[in-house]
């Protein structure tokens, strides 16, 4: 027997968060919210089983997580892939930390949607390898070397930038 009333509770709970992981992953926050949406009906779907073992929020971030993945290996015939420029200013009126997160979020959105989706839940979400391997449905190597072809795709792109290095560990939240 489905609980509606918990469902809708549990979703608007999670919601938000499940939207900020879905943006780190994405970039946009409109995709982002797509895409949660997409998540939240397959853990509708699943609801009764869910709310008897108690995974509810693992089992809807990992739908999230598997709605992005599959959006990215669709290809409509009238997306047009182009090259992602960074602008910025000769002028310092700019704050150093948005232009970093700006940077960042630039490049985590070269990054190929599994490494992203590893990094992301690794460093944002702030899950064990174990927990990652579990969201993803990969093993632990897996997710140890997507994450550090990532982490090696991601200094690459800061150690010659003005901003300076990569650092992943002591980082600040968002």
């Amino acid at each position: 027997m489905r609980d509606e009333a918990a469902f809708v509770e549990f979703a608007q709970a999670a919601s938000a968060r499940l939207r900020r992981t879905a943006y780190l992953m994405c970039g946009d926050w409109d995709l982002a919210s797509d895409h949660v949406q997409e998540g939240l009906i397959r853990v509708y779907v699943a609801w009764p089983r869910l709310t008897r073992s108690g995974g509810e929020y693992a089992y809807a971030r990992r739908a999230v997580v598997s709605a992005l993945i599959d959006h990215a290996r669709r290809r409509s015939s009238t997306e047009v892939v182009s090259e992602v420029t960074v602008e910025r200013s000769s002028e310092q009126d700019v704050a150093e930390d948005v232009s970093a997160r700006a940077a960042l979020m630039t490049a985590l959105t070269a990054l190929p949607p599994r490494q992203r989706a590893c990094v992301v839940l690794r460093y944002f979400e702030d899950l064990s390898v174990a927990q990652v391997a579990e969201a993803l449905g990969c093993s632990e190597g897996t997710v140890k070397s997507q994450t550090s072809r990532a982490l090696a795709s991601l200094r690459s792109v800061f150690d010659g930038s003005p901003l300076g290095g990569l650092v992943t560990e002591g980082a600040s939240s968002w």
